[in-house]
């Protein structure tokens, strides 16, 4: 039996952090602010492109969601090629790669309030399978 206000649905998952970010600050804070805002905007267009959707994106983290695993594997594909052809404009210690990882997941997506936190969407996952 479902819970009331939850719909359960299976979505393909795309975590995605900066490598070495920690090196990158310590180097050049404003400039890895930077080029990790402009990597960024590239990874949000391109995920929407693929009929993606980003969920979060706190510092140097990325989570987005799609419906389709095709579309998160060619979204992918295309983030890593567009982000390739950045970084040969930079010099090699301030290239800028991430780890990907995408999971084919069960989620539950509801909402909750509370006096504290107010109102905001909740996507629980159940990572099921890797692709």
């Amino acid at each position: 039996m479902q819970p009331k206000g939850f719909h359960r649905k299976l979505t393909a998952i795309l975590s995605a952090d900066v490598a070495g970010y920690s090196r990158l600050m310590q180097g050049d804070e404003a400039a890895t602010v930077a080029t990790l805002e402009t990597y960024k905007q590239a990874f949000f267009d391109l995920i929407r492109q693929h009929r993606g959707r980003v969920v979060d994106s706190p510092g140097d983290n990325l989570l987005a969601e799609f419906a389709s695993v095709v579309d998160a594997v060619q979204g992918t594909v295309a983030v890593q090629r567009e982000f390739s052809a950045h970084n040969t404009e930079l010099p090699e210690n301030r290239r800028m790669r991430f780890h990907i990882g995408m999971n084919l997941c069960g989620t539950i997506e509801g909402r909750r309030s509370g006096p504290a936190i107010g109102r905001f969407r909740v996507m629980a996952m159940h990572c099921t399978s890797r692709i």
